[in-house]
């Protein structure tokens, strides 16, 4: 297994392992997948201020994570959003874990303290949305610390969004 940076020319098969999520899922709240060149524009601009990191085994991306803003504006330099994605046949096998261990080891070295997970929450789970990444973040320590109700609208249903936090470092 080999944990490292992202870069612009891994778009290609990151995108292939978030395409699923926008496609067949409510785990993300996108409705049509990104052309390549956009991905690779969102790669080098996360890298621009915040880690993007990519988790390989066998020679093979399985899942990525990155940092990003906030919000925008200076009060809140000292926090970052989390995001994380591992590819659909390959849960179950360690990889978040260890992918969030790299972010956090990575944020850890800046002024960053607390972490923030925007994560899709349904109601009831369906056949687009589980509880799977709340528990997953539950796991590594976060907790929920708000909800937004019915705000996100996609496969026509109504997903709630919360909102989960981990302090990183005081």
């Amino acid at each position: 297994m080999l944990i490292r940076t992202a870069t612009a020319d891994d778009a290609g098969r990151l995108l292939e392992i978030y395409s699923y999520y926008v496609e067949k899922t409510a785990v993300s709240f996108e409705y049509d997948v990104p052309c390549i060149e956009e991905f690779r524009t969102r790669i080098r601009n996360t890298l621009k201020r915040y880690p993007y990191i990519v988790l390989e085994d066998e020679g093979k991306i399985q899942g990525y994570t990155y940092a990003g803003v906030f919000k925008n504006r200076a009060a809140y330099d000292r926090s970052c959003e989390v995001t994380i994605y591992i590819d659909k046949d390959s849960k179950g096998k360690g990889y978040g874990r260890a992918l969030y261990k790299a972010l956090e080891d990575e944020l850890r070295k800046t002024q960053i303290t607390n972490l923030y997970a925007c994560i899709g929450d349904p109601e009831i789970e369906d056949e687009y949305l589980t509880k799977d990444s709340e528990r997953f973040h539950g796991h590594l320590g976060y907790k929920t610390v708000g909800t937004f109700h019915r705000c996100g609208f996609k496969f026509g249903r109504w997903y709630n969004m919360i909102w989960m936090e981990k302090i990183l470092q005081k």
